[in-house]
């Protein structure tokens, strides 16, 4: 019988040993600052999204579109968007830069792919694509908020964010962005001083 006892000891020791670890290092954790936008890891919800069966097999549905007419625009941009919302940067990359091979003037599609290029840590060939966009569509609004976006983050380039987001409002003058975009600009102005 004593064994058991100690058995029953020892089990109950080392699962509160566990538990006052646990929350020991809950308590403990120190709290840093996130990182970078242009350095954070993927969001959670990317490799959820991919695993899922129904977005799988539309990965799959789109590649026999495509093997049978590889030069299916629409079904390019549509896997190409597939790999954007995945996370899948180097995949969507390829897939976008076909996609642009049949219409090199899409500013929506080289936009994404910017912003695929950003996420993998190339800002200045985020920012080349995203110019490319403005300048093959000079109403494309995305493209210039995205400009101001990397040069402020991930550049450092204060001046050239304010330049380009005071572009993006010739184009858009009038929102909800454009409200917000101006109150950024008054505060980068501030901190330029």
């Amino acid at each position: 019988m004593k064994k058991e006892h100690a058995f029953i000891f020892i089990a109950l020791a080392f699962v509160a040993g566990i538990v006052v670890g646990v929350i020991a290092a809950v308590f403990h954790e120190e709290k840093m600052p996130p990182p970078p936008a242009s350095v954070r890891p993927p969001q959670a919800t990317a490799p959820t999204q991919a695993l899922n069966p129904e977005f799988q097999n539309r990965i799959s549905s789109l590649k026999s579109i495509l093997k049978e007419d590889p030069k299916n625009l629409k079904a390019l941009i549509e896997l190409g968007n597939l790999y954007f919302d995945s996370d899948q940067m180097d995949l969507a990359i390829q897939t976008y830069s076909k996609a642009l091979e049949l219409d090199p003037k899409n500013a929506n599609v080289r936009t994404d792919m910017g912003i695929m290029y950003r996420r993998k840590g190339d800002p200045d060939r985020a920012v080349a694509e995203f110019r490319r966009a403005a300048q093959d569509d000079p109403g494309h609004v995305n493209s210039r908020y995205n400009i101001g976006v990397v040069l402020l983050h991930d550049k450092g380039d204060l001046k050239g964010a304010l330049a380009a987001w005071e572009d993006f409002l010739k184009v858009e003058p009038g929102g909800p962005r454009a409200e917000n975009i101006r109150n950024q600009m008054e505060k980068m102005k501030g901190m330029a001083k």
